[in-house]
């Protein structure tokens, strides 16, 4: 007898089987408060042990930018092609690049670190670093206010550009979300990739023009690597950013629709990467 055939016949699904994508969407949406309430406690339970709570999410943040603006803007100021009103210029780096490190990071780690949910409950096993994206986008928020407040410091005043960071940040949301999906399940099958990670993070951080204007730099370098300025993620998020928060800064609103196109892209990517070895999860812990 055909034991596949009479279950379903009976109308009964393998155990840890992998839904249809539709299916699976469906059962997303609906664990959709657990999603957030996992978001939320998870933030506030790495916190709560440290004596200043919460407020290292400001903190955080704010001492990399002094370091980072210390060692390049003050001790190397000679050696390197130091940017105007870098000051307010690396504040917005350091802040802004902080949101996709620790959504990389923390996406890699999401299915391998939760490994005792993931093999004791049914649940679209999605819903991790989903979880912890959002957790770093409930992070950025104060982060993005903060960094608004240092900005004003050095001349910015508030307007109407002000308010092209909506799109902006959904853009970078749904980016970190595709890359955070594609670590999440790598890092299951490669488990020693967790420990390069920050390296890779690391790495993106340094070259991704936090210190420097990119296509500044790239034009020096060979000016005909320019499209690789023009079309790197990470570079368009900051640009943008400090196209609208700096004190005389130029939005480059081409840069929005090449940004849509890597977030979108790699958010569907990544999502149907990940749902393809959603029944492996758990068995390869």
């Amino acid at each position: 007898m055909d034991m596949a055939k009479l279950a379903d016949e009976h109308g009964l699904a393998r155990v840890g089987g992998r839904p249809s994508l539709p299916q699976y969407v469906k059962q997303l949406i609906t664990r959709s408060d657990f999603t957030f309430t996992l978001a939320k406690y998870k933030m506030q339970s790495e916190n709560e042990r440290n004596r200043l709570g919460m407020l290292w999410v400001l903190l955080r943040p704010a001492f990399s930018a002094l370091i980072y603006g210390t060692v390049f803007g003050v001790i190397m100021q000679g050696a390197t092609a130091r940017p105007d009103n870098f000051a307010p210029f690396v504040v917005i780096g350091v802040f802004v690049l902080e949101f996709f490190n620790t959504s990389m990071n923390g996406g890699a780690k999401s299915i391998i670190s939760n490994a005792s949910l993931v093999q004791s409950l049914p649940f679209p096993r999605i819903v991790l670093p989903i979880a912890t994206v959002f957790q770093n986008l409930l992070n950025f928020i104060p982060t993005f206010i903060f960094m608004a407040l240092l900005v004003m410091l050095f001349g910015a005043r508030p307007d109407w550009d002000w308010f092209l960071f909506i799109p902006l940040v959904i853009l970078f949301w749904i980016f970190n979300q595709g890359v955070a999906f594609i670590f999440a399940r790598a890092t299951v099958h490669f488990r020693d990739l967790s420990q390069v990670t920050p390296f890779i993070s690391r790495m993106i951080f340094y070259t991704s023009g936090v210190f420097f204007e990119l296509k500044t730099m790239v034009e020096k370098i060979n000016p005909a690597l320019q499209p690789f300025a023009d079309w790197q993620p990470l570079n368009n998020v900051l640009s943008i950013a400090r196209g609208i928060l700096m004190k005389d800064g130029v939005v480059p609103y081409d840069y929005f629709w090449h940004l849509a196109i890597w977030a979108f892209g790699i958010f569907i990517i990544g999502f149907v990467f990940f749902w393809q070895a959603e029944e492996r999860f758990g068995r390869d812990e």
